[in-house]
């Protein structure tokens, strides 16, 4: 229960405690405000050394290149050799252990996050607030999986009005808009997500506005429940189909040490998966063919005499795009595990 003063006595006792316990957080603020200027002192040398170390590494290894170049290997002492592999390989380990220590110093925007949210910096500063962070994105996705599964549903099977279809539409241009500042903010924090998996959300937030402002007509309903029967695979089943298992897969590899802490799922493979998740693979070449196959409707509907519509070519080279993108770079990802695995079995 909170004391609440009634005579004039212990009003003034109550406020001399307020006075002193004001000149408490006083002291505490000024001690805070001198500690912060410290660490931002401590960050920026920090940031300078590591990127003074960084330009004398990269020198370094100019330099062992070339003696490699102008000492055949059969002019290298043994030991000379044996010193040069030792150097290069504890550069690479530098090298990962400079991307680790960036992680918790800030850093400047890239092109797309100084595009929207400025030159703030984004970047967490404690280990409990990147995985804070990154949890909740993870949840976010799964959230909305599950919203846009039973959207999709509804439009496809129960309403067929064009404003439900805007609707959700414009939540999978709002959901794509999200994720791609979320992953512009996880990976200045260190997370590792390879290239395309990171631009694909851009080719899929141009898509859904490109469908968003498709007008109603013949054409739009010639290609509504493809592209509604493929949102309930594609973005339902088996996005939460590769959210399920990747997640569980990650802890499992997170438990053992074998992957960074702030990996994420991806809606794709990627060579960690090959151990456990390769079974996703045919759901996947599924989903990439049918993005081939939406790419063909599409184009022949271009073809057509009544086709006046810009949004049909736009559509279609958008889901060439992402089939392109998407099967290729599984198949990158597949081939080179498939390749490493024979050279490890040959080894034996």
């Amino acid at each position: 229960m909170v004391f609440s003063p009634s005579g004039l006595a212990e009003c003034v006792r109550e406020w001399e405690d307020l006075e002193k316990n004001y000149q408490q957080i006083q002291e505490s603020h000024r001690l805070y405000k001198q500690k912060l200027e410290e660490v931002t002192k401590l960050q920026d040398s920090c940031s300078s050394a590591i990127a003074r170390q960084r330009k004398k590494l990269t020198e370094l290894t100019s330099s062992l290149e070339e003696c490699r170049e102008k000492c055949p290997a059969a002019r290298l002492s043994p030991e000379e050799a044996e010193t040069i592999d030792e150097i290069q390989e504890s550069i690479k380990d530098r090298t990962n252990a400079f991307f680790e220590m960036e992680a918790f110093l800030p850093k400047k925007n890239g092109l797309y996050l100084s595009l929207v949210l400025g030159n703030v910096n984004v970047t967490l500063l404690n280990k409990h607030a990147k995985f804070a962070y990154k949890d909740e994105y993870e949840k976010f996705k799964l959230v909305l999986t599950v919203i846009l599964f039973l959207f999709s549903f509804t439009c496809r099977f129960l309403f067929s009005y064009r404003v439900l279809d805007a609707l959700f539409n414009f939540l999978l241009v709002w959901y794509y808009c999200t994720l791609t500042i979320r992953e512009s903010i996880l990976i200045s924090n260190g997370s590792r997500i390879k290239g395309w998996w990171v631009f694909h959300h851009y080719v899929s937030t141009f898509l859904s506005g490109v469908m968003l402002t498709w007008p109603e007509g013949v054409l739009y309903q010639m290609f509504r429940n493809q592209f509604l029967t493929y949102c309930l695979y594609q973005i339902g089943f088996v996005q939460f189909l590769q959210y399920y298992y990747q997640s569980g897969c990650l802890y499992r590899l997170r438990a053992l040490g074998e992957r960074h802490n702030m990996d994420l799922t991806v809606e794709g493979f990627q060579s960690w998966m090959w151990r456990g998740l390769t079974f996703l693979l045919p759901f996947l070449f599924f989903g990439h063919f049918w993005q081939l196959y939406n790419g063909i409707t599409l184009f022949r509907m271009f073809q057509l005499p009544q086709c006046k519509e810009w949004q049909v070519m736009m559509c279609g080279c958008s889901y060439l795009m992402l089939f392109m993108g998407n099967f290729f770079t599984t198949l990158g990802v597949v081939y080179h595990k498939y390749t490493n695995n024979q050279e490890k079995s040959k080894s034996f």
